[in-house]
């Protein structure tokens, strides 16, 4: 057989430079390219066999092999799939404008039928040349199934390849590669390592349909210490390195728990058994499956910008990349698992995701799944669910912020802490239900604790008139009760902030009451405000307070001091806004500030009085006096005047 050479086109020279130099951030990609396209090609032999375009074909055993020559320093990658003819190596091998991605995309896109797109299975691809970014030549002998010529392809990639038509030659096809010497400093490593193929293999191409078999060097193998199987005989029985266990393309009554669980502590790498197991499967135009863990126990870094969000991407079970975020938003960012697309618009190293529709339809899906999935433990699992919210609700209410789309299915999913049961949370729309006659509104508070939020001043008269009160005590609760703003007409509104009115809850004191003390109090209340006009705002009477003299809330609409300190502490400086102080008229001490104003004519001794009456309201919602020293000087000089 005559051997011809052929000049490689400008376009594919310029290619296989950019294959060894910069495409690829990783070499050891190279196998997982020639292992794509092995089981590419034994799956196109599958279809043509079904069709009996291939009658004379074998498929009893279809399969991949690697085979090691340490001392010649190849490796061949070798399946007896459908095979090339000699035309078809032209066709998609010297040629780029044939073999690249965006020529296959764009017959896949122009493929009308399912007939049509099955056609394009086993398509080079450019691939085929990441083999030159680890080996100086590269060999390929392939034959197409049911005839009976062969063709030899080599190269070593500097711009010419010669052509062979050979006789002898197995269905299929065989790549060898002449390795480069290992460059540990270049991260080249030792492809002829056993360990380091199986590694390779067990990364990128575990769930591929068909086994990779690698086959153990000459003279191993056999239980002979000589290599031999103890006649002589040379042993060589193939080692499958691959599970073939893609558990998300199996019916779920064929797969067991434990056998999700420990695809999950694999993917995860966490040693307890996942929380809850997410089975989704999309059919149609755009086809994907997606197995997804909700864990049992929240990261210690969850929180911290570092972490490593996503779940792991394959196309056509060939493993893309371990963390992809672009497949679920970043409030579910403590789901793990796998998405297996048939088709997704991947760059030409397949290390970076194209943003389009497909994958924001992914997304779609997926973040609906898993709120439903959330939503339904609430009523189905209540112990899981408690578990899940106890680890993941604040990292879920991220997204009451963030996603205005899914925000009513977040709220759905989420569950809160309220003054109705000490133990079972609640959520909103059976707190809507609760409402008395005549309450517009949601209220919350936000503190570090239950605890704190329930001693707090301005929980009294809620407390007093049994009004439910939502407690909310993570960090993000200062903001999405913001961003939110109300639920089902009803407005979320903070006992903390504003004037607030109860009187529609319950008996309260007539408008004509109400107008007397504050004439009552008038005097006071601005000379109040005159005198500590650098700390507050207004001095103003109070309804919400019931025990304490006194208390200190926000203007409506301005920030709290905890979210103040959030911002600052994000490097966000924000103007320090004037608090409100509000006064019992009910209480001993107020009553008796205020006949002590009016009695005297000289007031200075009631200054201390009016400063330590405000430091109290500061201490008393977990904040600082702003001159603790002082106060501590003042509280001193009065207890010793008791005594």
């Amino acid at each position: 057989m005559t051997t011809e050479t052929f000049e490689f086109q400008v376009e594919a020279r310029q290619l296989l430079q950019l294959m060894i130099h910069s495409v690829y951030s990783n070499k050891d990609v190279f196998l997982r390219e020639l292992v794509s396209n092995a089981s590419d090609a034994l799956d196109k032999l599958r279809l043509a066999t079904l069709r009996d375009d291939a009658p004379d074909a074998d498929v009893s055993d279809l399969h991949i092999e690697l085979e090691v020559d340490k001392d010649a320093r190849t490796l061949t990658v070798r399946d007896n799939g459908i095979g090339m003819s000699y035309d078809e190596v032209t066709r998609l091998i010297g040629t780029i404008a044939n073999s690249g991605t965006a020529k296959f995309l764009e017959e896949l896109r122009e493929a009308k039928d399912a007939a049509g797109a099955d056609g394009l299975i086993g398509q080079f691809g450019v691939g085929f040349y990441s083999g030159f970014m680890v080996a100086d030549e590269v060999t390929l002998v392939t034959r197409h199934a049911g005839e009976t010529e062969g063709t030899r392809w080599t190269s070593r990639g500097e711009g010419t390849y010669t052509l062979e038509r050979i006789g002898e030659a197995p269905q299929g096809t065989a790549v060898t590669l002449h390795l480069k010497p290992a460059d540990a400093e270049n991260q080249l490593h030792d492809y002829t390592s056993a360990w380091k193929i199986k590694e390779i293999v067990k990364r990128y191409s575990d769930f591929i349909t068909w086994p990779v078999r690698l086959l153990p060097e000459p003279g191993k193998g056999g239980d002979g210490s000589d290599g031999s199987d103890g006649d002589g005989a040379e042993a060589r029985e193939a080692e499958t390195l691959n599970s073939m266990k893609a558990l998300w393309a199996r019916p779920r009554d064929e797969v067991s728990d434990d056998e999700y669980h420990e695809l999950y502590k694999h993917i995860a790498h966490d040693w307890r058994d996942p929380l809850e197991t997410i089975r989704l499967q999309a059919e149609g135009t755009f086809e994907y499956q997606a197995l997804l863990f909700v864990p049992s126990h929240a990261p210690h870094d969850l929180f911290t910008q570092g972490y490593q969000r996503g779940v792991q991407l394959y196309v056509k079970r060939v493993f893309i990349m371990d963390d992809c975020e672009e497949l679920l938003p970043p409030y579910l960012r403590f789901v793990k698992g796998v998405v297996d697309a048939q088709d997704l618009s991947l760059n030409v190293s397949r290390e970076i995701l194209q943003q389009d529709r497909h994958i924001r339809m992914i997304q779609r899906r997926l973040t609906k799944k898993v709120l439903s999935t959330v939503k339904g433990l609430r009523t189905s699992a209540p112990d899981r669910y408690a578990t899940f919210w106890r680890e993941f609700g604040a990292v879920l209410k991220e997204g009451l912020v963030t996603d205005s789309d899914n925000r009513d299915a977040i709220l759905a999913a989420c569950s809160f802490a309220s003054t109705h049961d000490a133990e079972e949370p609640t959520v909103l729309k059976d707190y809507v239900e609760r409402m008395k006659d005549g309450q517009d509104d949601i209220y919350y508070m936000t503190g570090e604790s239950r605890q704190a939020i329930e001693n707090s001043p301005h929980m009294e008269a809620f407390r007093a008139k049994g009004v439910e009160v939502l407690l909310l005590t993570d960090a993000v609760d200062e903001v999405w009760v913001d961003a939110v703003g109300e639920y089902e007409g009803k407005t979320l509104r903070s006992v903390a902030k504003g004037e607030i009115d109860l009187s529609g809850t319950d008996e309260d004191k007539s408008e004509a009451e109400k107008e007397k003390q504050g004439e009552e109090y008038a005097g006071l209340l601005g000379w109040m405000t005159e005198h500590l006009g650098e700390e507050v705002k207004e001095v103003r009477l109070s309804s919400r307070l019931t025990v304490s003299p006194a208390c200190v809330v926000s203007d409506a609409g301005e920030l709290t001091p905890a979210l103040e300190n959030m911002y600052r502490a994000m490097g966000q400086e924000v103007p320090g806004a004037k608090r409100i102080l509000e006064l019992n008229p009910e209480h001993q001490l107020v009553k008796s500030l205020n006949r002590a104003w009016t009695d005297r004519q000289d007031r200075a001794e009631l200054t201390e009085t009016a400063d330590l009456l405000h430091a109290l309201a500061v201490l008393a919602e977990g904040g600082r006096p702003k001159e603790p020293a002082r106060f501590v000087q003042l509280m001193a000089h009065r207890l010793e005047r008791t005594l």
